[in-house]
């Protein structure tokens, strides 16, 4: 049976419960509590807050799968993340201030599944590519 990674992504992009506890929840039906991302372990509500944030970045987001792999208890996944950006991105360069301009994410989600949760994720995500695109990094020639 395939890993249901709409389901996944949907946390990340649909509008969570109002309660956080109710969203923590929704959060563990699909995530360990705690889950290590990148080698830190983050709780359900640290995962509520981030996806509160990401949900913040974008008006009206739009995902598109690119591919999914799957075996021996693990899920590749890469995916793009697209939108007018309205809110504040943080990234690994700094947070970016709103623009209104179309910004895109390209994600690669590596997930390690444990009793059908995702238990571990290492994730690299493209954001030279959308900080190029809103104009705020510039590559010199």
């Amino acid at each position: 049976m395939a890993y249901d990674v709409e389901r996944l992504l949907r946390l990340w992009t649909d509008p969570l419960p109002e309660d956080d506890a109710a969203a923590a929840e929704a959060f563990r039906e699909v995530y360990a509590d705690p889950v290590t991302v990148n080698g830190a372990p983050l709780t359900a509500a640290d995962l509520v807050a981030r996806a509160r944030a990401l949900q913040g970045v974008f008006e009206a987001p739009e995902r598109e799968v690119l591919d999914v792999v799957e075996g021996d208890g693990k899920v590749a996944l890469a995916f793009r993340l697209a939108g007018r950006q309205v809110g504040t991105l943080n990234t690994a360069a700094g947070p970016v201030s709103p623009t209104g301009q179309r910004l895109e994410l390209r994600v690669i989600d590596v997930l390690t599944l444990t009793d059908g949760r995702v238990s571990a994720i290492w994730m690299v995500a493209d954001e030279l590519g959308a900080l190029a695109s809103v104009g705020a990094v510039r590559l010199v020639a």
